[in-house]
């Protein structure tokens, strides 16, 4: 099965203005917080803040790609509803 998706003009241009917020933090849940995670559980990163360290990680890690999943939900079902 093969499915096409056509994207307008004015989609195209939007940017929201959360968009750099957004991006930095999926590049943190990525990359960085995962590490640090690892780093915290061999007490290699602040070993004092492990506490507060290790939840914020999951939190990050969890969240973030939970609201890209919700954002492009939403964008799919507006682009399902515009008439042809």
């Amino acid at each position: 099965m093969k499915v096409t998706v056509e994207i307008g003009p004015l989609w195209t241009k939007m940017r929201s203005p959360i968009y750099p917020i957004v991006t930095a933090l999926t590049g943190v849940s990525v990359s960085f917080a995962p590490l640090f995670l690892y780093w915290s559980g061999k007490g290699q990163f602040y070993p004092r803040y492990t506490r507060i360290i290790v939840p914020l990680c999951f939190a990050l890690i969890f969240f973030v790609p939970f609201f890209y999943i919700r954002l492009g939900g939403a964008v799919a079902r507006e682009l399902r509803k515009r008439p042809d």
